[in-house]
């Protein structure tokens, strides 16, 4: 009689796994977007959806139950390797702007990952919802660029309540003994409706480098961030919750991240926007970037040791 109970409850538990994998496998589907380049959709049933391009692991859409998009992405947004993408939420790795040697932004942006189909076990906080699990490793190119042996996994996810959760991991593969160093953000292009509607809290008293004064280092006074003109600061130890409100949709992002101590905030103004080639006419005023980084520690893995960055982004009215 034990043995029969074991045996039914044996088949239910595989029923109820298989009918977990199946109703997951749905809501991933990987087509071709623009220029023919390969992207992944993941959806959720009730509503929700997130477009990620193997080109670069660059998210391009963040969409709520209502349809409604959360994620700027220019109009003349440029999807041509080697180009990076104007909008959405690039991956910049392993330097962040022109801090370093490499071209701005480092070169992950700039790559074509490939889905990892078995990847090394994730905590439980990274697991809840439909997701897709992105690697990339150097190139030989890559390797005369920064001599340095890595492997990067990103898993994006979308939860069942509609947040987007970008969880990375990099690791020192180089069998050598060299250590390095790198600085990264998630550069997160935010969709509003209008700059003049939005301000930025949680930065209050903290330090923050002025991109626009050479980065000299100043004090953050003000409780809210306001834009009037162009704005690039870089703000250091930064709590782990951070805000970007919309006014006039009455939507607030809520920015949660781990391993990300620094937040860069950035809108261009309306001068500099016109000096850039892939951002549309007055199209500065629909986007706030708040960018979940670590640049002002910049991170150092020795060979085998691996570091982990977590950005949960979500809305609330």
């Amino acid at each position: 009689m034990m043995r029969l109970l074991h045996t039914i409850l044996v088949f239910s538990a595989l029923i109820i796994s298989t009918q977990i994998v199946e109703s997951s496998t749905t809501d991933v589907k990987i087509t071709k977007g623009v220029n023919g380049l390969e992207k992944v959709i993941l959806s959720q049933t009730l509503g929700g959806s997130v477009e990620v391009y193997l080109y670069g692991a660059h998210v391009t859409s963040w969409k709520n139950e209502k349809g409604e998009e959360l994620i700027f992405v220019s109009s003349k947004a440029t999807f041509s390797p080697p180009k990076p993408i104007r909008g959405g939420i690039p991956v910049i790795f392993p330097q962040f702007s022109n801090l370093g040697s490499l071209q701005s932004h480092g070169f992950a942006r700039n790559r074509l990952w490939t889905i990892d189909n078995n990847p090394p076990p994730f905590a439980s906080n990274v697991t809840n919802g439909v997701f897709v699990d992105l690697l990339l490793k150097p190139t030989q190119e890559d390797l005369k660029l920064w001599p340095h042996k890595f492997e990067f996994r990103l898993r994006v996810i979308l939860t069942p309540g509609g947040d987007l959760v970008l969880a990375s991991r990099i690791r020192n593969t180089d069998a050598v003994g060299k250590p390095f160093t790198f600085t990264f953000a998630h550069h997160t292009y935010f969709s509003v409706s209008d700059i003049s509607e939005v301000e930025v809290r949680g930065m209050a008293n903290l330090d923050y480098l002025d991109n626009l004064k050479n980065r000299t280092r100043y004090t953050e006074h003000g409780n809210t961030i306001t834009f009037n003109s162009e704005f690039d600061r870089i703000y250091l130890n930064t709590p782990k919750k951070v805000a970007a409100l919309d006014h006039k949709r009455k939507r607030t992002y809520v920015i949660r991240k781990d391993g990300l101590p620094d937040a860069v905030v950035w809108n261009p103004g309306e001068t500099k926007a016109k000096t850039i080639v892939d951002l549309g006419e007055g199209e500065y005023k629909y986007m706030v970037c708040v960018e979940a980084a670590a640049i002002g520690k910049p991170v150092t893995l020795k060979p085998g040791e691996e570091w982990r960055g977590r950005l949960q982004l979500s809305t609330r009215h």
